[in-house]
């Protein structure tokens, strides 16, 4: 268990700005009526919030587990921290006038702030990728956990790529020069969606492939706790990488899903063969992991 001194300050900070500004926005959902693209004006400040804490709080344990500080690493969770502050200043700004933060090209003060956001999460990418990268190099005692905390990285990376066509041109909603991009696809943002979540019900919607890829971050780790109290660490190595493979498969599959305009609740049958398909790949490959690793459980009694 990492020491408060091993664990990376500025990103600890962020967290419990975030974890401050989730509750205040909560508050918000109660105390301010007013309603946003179908959803209460409040409710993306609580989402983003929710997830930064998530996604900083894992951060700042994923660096403790390096062998040595390196000031890379540190270096790019700086920056994560301080261009997730700035996406949420922007956010949590456009709530208090009254208007969208994402796509939003209304007029030039928006366009520009739009912009800064769109900056912002590539700088944030970048960071993202060099912390990645560090932790892939790195020698980490624990094999599984290596495993876990790479495969994590990588897949919240794949997360991040797979929400680049909400803000292609062609995503626009026609006739409406002032929006630069969307969530849904083959019908307008702001219809009837899932609860809190927003995903269109109607239509096809990205957030879902990014949703699911960012939180391979906690996924992954916490599939390797769950594992560790039952197969060895050679086993546990081979599960994770089956493991992080469906689970990259079914973030692909989802985002291919909502870019032919299909609802997570309605697949068709192309999208229930693939995620069967999957499905008993996942089941195959995972059998033959735990068979393999038998003999040496066997042995070791």
């Amino acid at each position: 268990m990492p020491t408060l001194s091993r664990l990376h300050r500025p990103l600890l900070a962020f967290t419990a700005a975030m974890a401050a500004l989730a509750v205040v926005a909560a508050a918000g959902l109660v105390a301010d009526p007013r309603v946003l693209t179908g959803m209460p004006i409040w409710a993306k400040p609580l989402k983003f919030a929710a997830s930064f804490v998530l996604y900083a709080g894992t951060l700042a344990w994923m660096l403790s587990l390096l062998p040595r500080r390196c000031r890379a690493a540190e270096r790019a969770a700086t920056v994560v921290a301080a261009v997730g502050v700035v996406e949420m200043a922007v956010i949590v700004g456009q709530v208090l006038r009254g208007t969208t933060s994402h796509f939003n090209a209304r007029t030039p003060f928006d366009a520009l702030l739009w912009q800064l956001m769109g900056t912002s999460i590539m700088v944030l990418f970048a960071g993202h990728l060099v912390i990645a990268v560090v932790v892939l190099r790195a020698r980490i005692a624990d094999r599984a956990a290596a495993h876990a905390v790479r495969w994590g990285l990588g897949l919240a990376l794949l997360g991040m790529l797979v929400a680049v066509p909400m803000t292609l041109p062609s995503a626009a909603p026609p006739g409406q020069a002032a929006i630069t991009g969307a969530h849904s696809v083959g019908v307008a943002d702001g219809g009837p969606g899932l609860p809190l979540l927003g995903w269109s019900t109607t239509g096809g919607d990205l957030r879902i492939g990014h949703f699911v890829g960012l939180h391979a971050l906690q996924a992954l780790p916490l599939l390797a706790l769950l594992l560790s109290r039952r197969f060895d660490a050679r086993t546990r190595v081979r599960l994770l990488a089956v493991g992080g493979g469906a689970y990259g498969m079914l973030t692909l599959l989802l985002t291919w899903q909502a870019l032919r305009g299909q609802p997570l609740l309605r697949p068709d049958a192309p999208t229930l063969a693939a995620v069967a398909a999957l499905a008993a790949a996942t089941a195959v490959a995972a059998t033959a992991v735990v068979r393999a690793g038998r003999p040496e459980l066997e042995l070791a009694a």
